[in-house]
């Protein structure tokens, strides 16, 4: 009998992460998202997150990590999960469930982010100022919000030198933001996940895909689209938008001393360092297509403002589609870039 306690023990233990025992927290909270954990963001926030937590909570509250939708579903199903109370915590992007949070996009426009942890923090007081009150947000309590840092192109077969490479390329897009850019520059683009894109690139479903640096490693970019495109100046080639958020009934159960244990690891210090570590994996993606002997193009200006003049369109078309729809767009696209310019000068 003393053996088989043990062993349940044991199975606690590891099944409860970071938890000193089963029995120890008062509170456990299962913290779901699609990439596995030595990719960047787990690996570097939301592991030290749930350690922060528990060790804050003084253990009453445990975090159990689920990375590569181990608990079911697709990540398209991430915020749904959370609203819904399948899972307690959820990191996801928002153009995974398109046109549900379209305040959110303006942060998706081309050319308009510039480092991960400037944006990031322009895109959570963005959020603070303008969508506290947004009704898609209902069953949510957001942790944080960010970006990664300036989006590129990566390519099977060979290097995009110019714009008209583009024209016809099957290119994996991030949301439908990202995947109108795409078109209006010419490639056919094709919605995936990012988990999906190994499998698409190997299979030559696409031919290429737009993804930061920083995610290259966790799905073997540098070896199946070893040529790379990057663009000059401060602003990548567009960015996505990312949500860091807790079902809201879960929040609300919370006695107050575990309530300021959470908020006390939200907001705006935590939305900077999702940007600081987006950033720290650029350069680490970077090194390692260096490393490789990969070709790495950077468009020089001429050629950058080639590719914001033709994209410029697609921001146009988002501030017109916002303000028919009553959201001011125009105010949102130039807030937004206000607060990017802000945080980036800092």
């Amino acid at each position: 009998m003393l053996r088989k306690a043990i062993k349940i023990m044991g199975v606690g233990i590891v099944t409860m992460g970071f938890a000193t025992s089963v029995f120890a927290a008062d509170v456990v909270l299962r913290l779901h998202q699609m990439l596995p954990p030595q990719a960047t963001i787990p690996a570097k926030v939301l592991e030290p997150w749930a350690k922060k937590i528990e060790s804050e909570s003084g253990g009453r509250i445990s975090v159990q990590l689920y990375p590569s939708m181990q608990l079911g579903g697709k990540p398209s199903d991430l915020i749904d999960q959370a609203r819904d109370g399948v899972v307690d915590v959820i990191w996801t992007l928002f153009g995974y469930t398109p046109g549900r949070y379209p305040k959110t996009e303006v942060f998706e426009l081309p050319f308009i982010g510039t480092t991960a942890e400037a944006t990031s923090m322009a895109f959570q007081e963005y959020y603070d100022t303008y969508l506290t009150d947004d009704k898609a947000f209902r069953g949510l309590k957001v942790l944080a919000v960010h970006t990664h840092g300036p989006g590129l192109l990566h390519t099977r077969n060979s290097a995009i030198e110019k714009l008209d490479d583009l024209k016809g390329l099957k290119l994996r897009g991030t949301s439908r933001v990202v995947n109108a850019m795409l078109s209006s520059l010419g490639a056919s683009p094709l919605g995936m996940p990012v988990p999906a894109v190994p499998e698409a690139l190997s299979k030559g479903v696409i031919d290429g895909t737009v993804v930061p640096w920083e995610v290259t490693p966790s799905v073997k970019i540098a070896e199946l689209a070893p040529y790379h495109t990057e663009f000059s100046g401060r602003y990548g080639l567009y960015t996505a938008a990312f949500l860091f958020a807790m079902n809201q009934d879960t929040y609300d159960s919370l006695p107050a001393d575990l309530k300021k244990v959470i908020d006390n690891n939200s907001g705006m210090a935590l939305a900077q360092k999702f940007g600081q570590a987006m950033d720290e994996g650029d350069k680490r993606g970077y090194d390692i297509a260096v490393k490789a002997n990969n070709t790495i193009v950077k468009l020089d200006d001429a050629e950058t403002a080639r590719w914001k003049t033709v994209s410029e369109k697609v921001t146009e078309d988002w501030v017109k589609e916002m303000d028919k729809r009553k959201m001011d767009g125009t105010k949102l696209y130039q807030a937004a870039k206000a607060l990017i310019e802000k945080y980036d000068s800092k």
